[in-house]
């Protein structure tokens, strides 16, 4: 081990290495609160002052952190943010924790990644550490950071220290947050892999390293692949079950009672989030440039996106039923976050169901206890009172299934529900269809 190594581990150890986080969404802002209630200072970093302002005050804008915690951390001056990038060069380790979206041609879009990566390498100095947390395809810390990083006479593993720990955050989970989900390592070379992670286990109870970044990187989408596979698989099972007659959530549970061999997933709406939507074509994208088609990865994905389009026209064929049209329908949409209890609609379904229903000449309405508004073209729709709403609507279609809801009493009031999440089990009504 070398002096610049033999330095870092020692600062690290003694509590001393300051953090930076370049980015404060919700992955950046909680490992943020993590390092520093280890007892390391840190300094976030993003574009937006809004969020700064917010964390330099004390308060949180992520549910899953209390302002509390946050606050206490930077009352004890172990927690701030800034949006002045030229600070990097004061931070030991500096952790990327930005977006990582698809373009509009389903291609990755690393421009996020890149711009944090260009700040960093302004300012690299001999000693620093810096972690790829954002998502990615395989090789991208090797053929897009390292060279990005290089450019100053620094040598990898010498002079500096590049690994990648994939994200792995779930928000609104009560059980694993931070701290105890076990994280990923994958150093550049094995001096860079124990820099790392000396790193997390200030901050992180299981930390896991593996041979490269690009097997790290492959874990990630592993994952969120055999997620979205899964899902894919269920919601096709529950296509076909609709035509048989047979009701796929009776089906699942049955097979839910095997102790080996079979591992429950469950029908939905279409697939959300910023994670399994997006992930899995990363992968797909980068086996394309080696002349290979990841078929699974592609029919998955038809079938999950597609699910949208399946609930509106089982919204339609159920009005129909009852000699109404979805044109002129008022259909109001229970849930528009992308899972049950957070706050995040990113790459939510029930953002295509509206549209889609809008599409058909439906009124539109929603209702969701954790968003208030949304950004409508250029109108903004807001959440209207719930039981009035149902009350008045022709139909309510629970796209989230949110613990909040009384759906009995939501049931007892509707004149007709299509409940794409089973949350209505157990309740017997003539008034309720399901996918």
């Amino acid at each position: 081990m070398n002096d610049f190594a033999r330095a870092l581990e020692e600062k690290i150890g003694s509590g001393q290495a300051r953090v930076g986080t370049v980015g404060l969404g919700y992955v950046g802002l909680p490992l943020s609160v993590e390092f520093a209630s280890a007892g390391l200072p840190v300094t976030g970093f993003d574009l937006s002052p809004e969020k700064v302002a917010a964390v330099n005050r004390g308060q949180s804008y992520i549910k899953d952190v209390t302002s509390a915690r946050v606050g206490e951390l930077v009352a004890q001056n172990l927690l701030r943010a800034t949006t002045d990038f030229g600070e990097l060069a004061g931070c030991d380790a500096v952790i990327i924790c930005v977006p990582t979206p698809l373009g509009k041609t389903k291609d990755p879009d690393l421009t996020m990644v890149v711009d944090a990566t260009r700040q960093i390498g302004e300012r690299l100095r001999a000693g620093q550490l810096v972690i790829l947390e954002s998502t990615t395809y395989p090789g991208t810390t090797q053929e897009l950071i390292l060279p990005l990083l290089s450019g100053r006479g620094l040598t990898v593993g010498e002079s500096f220290f590049l690994a990648f720990s994939p994200e792995r955050v779930d928000p609104g989970n009560a059980k694993y947050g931070t701290r105890n989900t076990p994280k990923i390592i994958g150093g550049m070379t094995p001096a860079c892999t124990r820099m790392a992670l000396a790193l997390y286990a200030k901050a992180i109870d299981t930390v896991i390293p593996v041979s490269s970044p690009q097997t790290a990187e492959m874990v990630k989408l592993l994952e969120n692949t055999f997620r979205s596979v899964n899902i894919g698989l269920v919601n096709e099972m529950a296509l076909m079950c609709e035509r048989l007659g047979v009701d796929v959530w009776e089906v699942i549970d049955a097979a839910a009672s095997k102790p080996f061999g079979f591992m429950p997933f469950y029908p939905g709406p279409g697939l959300g989030g910023h994670c399994i939507p997006i992930d899995p074509l990363y992968l797909s994208w980068k086996l394309k440039t080696l002349n290979y088609r990841a078929r699974f990865i592609e029919l998955a994905g038809e079938i999950n996106s597609a699910m949208p389009e399946h609930v509106v026209a089982r919204a339609a064929r159920a009005l129909n039923d009852r000699e109404k049209s979805v044109k002129g329908s008022r259909i109001l949409v229970l849930g528009v976050t992308y899972k049950r209890d957070v706050d995040d609609v990113r790459e939510s379904p029930a953002l295509d169901i509206l549209r889609l229903f809008e599409a058909r000449g439906a009124r539109i309405a929603y209702h969701d206890p954790n968003v208030p508004e949304l950004q409508w073209n250029a109108t903004t729709l807001r959440s209207e009172d719930l039981m009035p709403a149902v009350r008045s609507a022709d139909m309510v279609v629970i796209v989230t299934d949110h613990t909040a809801y009384d759906y009995q009493a939501i049931v007892d009031a509707a004149a007709f529900v299509l409940d794409t999440r089973n949350a209505t089990r157990g309740i017997r009504a003539a008034n309720i269809v399901k996918i």
